[in-house]
């Protein structure tokens, strides 16, 4: 029976005189004739969300519960409309979201679904628009926020995304290793070469002291054989060679040809594998 109220912002209220609709009053202070004016509701402005989950089936005979959140709000210029066109506007977005969905998803694999909900958002927004502007209501946006397959189909899903990444997995190893088994090998190959290299200079080091040697007892002792004298220079070595290995402690039994006629075989073989050297460098 007050003479005057009060609209909150982002508010209206519909006043009907004699119970029929008369204005919409907005936010502010306004004035009503007692028993003639009645506030009949009161309708907020403001962004509402109402969440709609839905379960259907995908095209690969997957059942799946979206869940759609639909945010809408009473449009200003259209408050008549939101107050007298519709009794429960919630209860006619979710047929709506309901028809939508179960048109568009069982158009999808499940795989599609999740890649496309973006997709189905859209196109939820869109019809929504349409069908409810004439209502009052103006949908602002509308999003996919859920999509749950029945637990036995994740549980597969999880066991098929376990075994792909087993695999990668697996297969970058194997990869690894063989990497590292090329690499061994190619770091093996440039040992060996590098230890030839070596083994050849030090062998040509060893001709070249041999040769010298030879050289200067030639002049010391004019008249002397060449090939007398290295043939006392390479007994002499192979004296100190026995000497070597009988004096390591690590050495066990080493057999080795100790004849005269097989000390000179040896140091035949030693000679001419010099002179063969001497004549590969020359």
């Amino acid at each position: 029976m007050s003479l005057i109220y009060t609209v909150k912002q982002q508010n209206c209220a519909i006043i009907e005189r004699f119970g029929k609709y008369h204005r919409i009053a907005k936010s502010g202070l306004h004035f009503k004739i007692p028993i003639v004016d009645r506030i009949s509701t009161k309708l907020s402005l403001k962004i509402k969300q109402l969440n709609v989950s839905v379960e259907t089936k995908t095209k690969d005979n997957v059942f799946v519960n979206l869940v759609v959140a639909v945010q809408y709000r009473v449009l200003p210029d259209k408050v008549y409309e939101a107050c007298y066109m519709l009794q429960d506007p919630e209860q006619q977005i979710n047929a709506f979201v309901f028809d939508l969905v179960r048109a568009q998803v069982p158009l999808l694999d499940l795989d599609d679904v999740f890649s496309k909900k973006d997709d189905i958002a859209i196109a939820v927004k869109n019809e929504l628009e349409g069908q409810m502007a004439e209502f009052g209501y103006g949908i602002i946006k509308a999003l996919v926020t859920d999509v749950n397959p029945d637990a036995n189909v994740k549980a597969a899903m999880n066991e098929i995304n376990t075994a792909q990444r087993l695999r990668i997995a697996a297969t970058e190893k194997g990869e690894t290793e063989k990497i590292m088994k090329v690499k061994q090998a190619e770091a093996e190959a440039d040992a060996a070469i590098l230890q030839g290299k070596g083994i050849a200079g030090q062998r040509q080091v060893i001709i070249e002291g041999l040769g010298d040697s030879v050289e200067e007892f030639v002049k010391q002792i004019p008249g002397t054989d060449p090939a007398r004298v290295m043939d006392m220079v390479m007994m002499i070595q192979y004296i100190d060679t026995l000497k070597e290995i009988g004096g390591n402690s690590k050495s066990n039994v080493v057999f080795v040809p100790h004849s005269p006629g097989n000390v000179n075989d040896l140091s035949t073989q030693f000679r001419e594998t010099i002179f063969s050297a001497q004549k590969l460098t020359n």
